[in-house]
This record gives structure tokens, sequence and C-alpha cells, in this order.
């Protein structure tokens, strides 16, 4: 069974409360969420508010992007400012 309009890819943002780097990946979420559309969703985890997850998900820096499929598979990982066109390229590596 399909089920329709069900995103492809999770993102997470990995972040901080203090962090600019963070602000700047949360921008470049943003203006890439626009883009892809209903393939792709995304969340914002302050790992100051969620410790556990951050630490079972070995976060060790702030910003981190990780990609998972609906699956819930870890398709990729990045640690620092991306630009638009290598979320973009990250997020197309990782479409099934």
């Amino acid at each position: 069974m399909v089920v329709e309009n069900m995103p492809e890819l999770h993102l997470t943002l990995y972040s901080s409360s203090f962090c600019g780097a963070c602000s700047s990946t949360r921008a470049t979420v943003e203006r890439v969420a626009e883009l892809v559309g209903e393939r792709f969703d995304w969340h914002e985890v302050n790992v100051a508010d969620a410790p556990d997850e951050s630490e079972s998900r070995g976060i060790v820096a702030t910003p981190t992007v990780v990609i998972t499929g609906a699956d819930g598979v870890e398709r990729m990982r990045a640690s620092g400012v991306p630009t638009a066109p290598q979320l973009l390229a990250a997020i197309a590596a990782a479409l099934p």
C-alpha cells in the first residue's frame, strides 16, 4: 500500500541556542524546504532541550544536519553550515 503525500526524507537540524552557525543553517534548510516540497520534511532539535536524543544520535557539534529515509535509516550526516546547493545535492543523493 502506497501512502500519498508522505515525505520520503526527514531532515533533523541539531542546534544550540547561541549558535550563529545554527541560525545560518536554519535559514538554508528553510529555503531548501520551499524548493523540495512534499518529498522532504524537517524539524529542529535544540541539544540542550533534548540531551538524551542528541547523545543517542551521536551529536557532538552544532549545527549538525541528519537526513533519514521514511524507513528511519540515516542516509546523510554533516556538521557545519551547508550551502543550499550542498544540501540539495545531499537530499538528491539520499532519495530512494
